[in-house]
């Protein structure tokens, strides 16, 4: 179920987002704003850690911000789908979008750069 920008908090928190193809997942990032490359430029399994080391804590932190908890997925299967971000304001360098999926629906979200001195936040759209 995709939703609009209103009922996005509680759909995080319930976990309630569909993502089984490639259409809803990029609908999902366009309904924060993001323009994206229609294919991911990258999609691979991965597994959450059961005890998550620092950088870990730190993301999750992220995804809980956003009604998301990876804790809840340890030591489970998932996979990270990577499109490149089109319309980043203001920031000249490469940006990406992930979506970590389990079981068709996202579990976490980010936007990142992947320069030296990068960044990584949720994925609502910087405020201008």
């Amino acid at each position: 179920v995709l939703v609009g920008r209103h009922d996005r908090a509680a759909a995080n928190a319930t976990a309630d987002l569909l993502a089984k193809t490639n259409e809803q997942r990029v609908a999902y990032l366009e309904s924060f704003g993001w323009e994206v490359e229609t294919a991911p430029v990258e999609t691979q399994s991965i597994v959450i850690p059961r005890q998550f080391p620092a950088v870990y804590e730190e993301y999750n932190k992220i995804q809980k911000d956003q009604g998301f908890d990876l804790e809840d997925y340890g030591g489970l299967e998932a996979t990270r789908y990577t499109y490149k971000v089109l319309n980043y304001p203001d920031y000249n360098g490469d940006v990406f979008a992930d979506l970590i999926i389990y079981k068709n629906c996202i579990i976490a979200a980010d936007i990142h750069s992947i320069t030296l001195d990068g960044f990584i936040h949720g994925v609502e759209f910087p405020e201008q």
